[in-house]
């Protein structure tokens, strides 16, 4: 096997789109990649000083939509264009946003599945960023991404996760297997 050195390489790694307004009620998203659930009804995202985190001292209400290869140019542009330096950056994404009907954040509707989520903690704060610990208030998805038994459909998607070691996006493909079911082969 080849040794290398630490690095950020946990895969896969999600594509999180994380949407906030500014004091003025103006939308902002930032696309995050080191996040995941932290427990049943939380999800934890590592954030950097952005303008989501200063959105995020004025009002505790966020949503996380999952990047989809239809989204993806839009969704790595707000990743590498800062909300700070480029007022019209939401209007070239393109999207469509509406007010998300449980916390005071964008719903970007061009995405299938949106979690609302309240901040519930700050870890390790400090002017670079923090952990953030957010609760699921409540979970918004297309009707077109619902499965037969009225489930959010992940195959529909068309989720990208991203590639930390090359740098690139990679669509995730099909279901090949079941989930606390499958293993139960070898008991």
């Amino acid at each position: 096997m080849k040794s290398f050195k630490s690095n950020a390489w946990i895969l896969p790694q999600p594509v999180l789109i994380i949407g906030t307004y500014n004091k003025d009620g103006k939308p902002n998203a930032m696309n995050a990649a080191w996040g995941g659930q932290w427990d049943m009804h939380e999800i934890m995202i590592s954030l950097g000083s952005h303008a989501t985190t200063d959105n995020l001292k004025d009002n505790d209400d966020f949503t996380v939509t999952f990047a989809t290869a239809e989204t993806m140019v839009a969704s790595d542009y707000v990743g590498i264009v800062s909300g700070r330096n480029t007022p019209d950056k939401m209007e070239k994404t393109g999207w469509t946003v509406e007010q998300a009907p449980n916390v005071k954040a964008p719903v970007f509707t061009d995405f299938p599945m949106t979690l609302e989520c309240r901040v519930k903690q700050k870890i390790d704060e400090a002017d670079g960023g923090y952990n953030l610990v957010g609760e699921i208030v409540n979970i918004l998805c297309d009707e077109k991404y619902l499965a037969e038994d009225g489930k959010p459909d992940v195959e529909k998607m068309n989720l990208i996760t991203y590639d930390p070691v090359h740098h690139a996006y990679i669509q995730l493909g099909k279901a090949v297997g079941k989930a606390f079911a499958d293993g139960k082969q070898l008991k």
